[in-house]
């Protein structure tokens, strides 16, 4: 969704945070795609993904 624009503004970040999120979760397509997305993003961008992503988690998923 967030990778394509679909249904939201794209935002690479949030792809990102949730590819990452499912692909611990053993997601293997989510690990794929997660690689893809990483190839337009800087350092700083996923950096920001990840802490996202383990704020989401320790959140329990809301609010995210």
């Amino acid at each position: 969704m967030y990778y394509n624009g679909s249904g939201v503004t794209q935002d690479n970040i949030y792809a990102h945070m949730w590819w990452n999120i499912a692909a611990s979760l053993g997601n293997e397509g989510a690990k794929k795609n997660g690689d893809l997305v990483t190839e337009h993003m800087t350092s700083a961008d996923i950096s920001k993904a990840q802490s996202l992503a383990r704020n989401c988690v320790q959140k329990n998923y809301k609010d995210c």
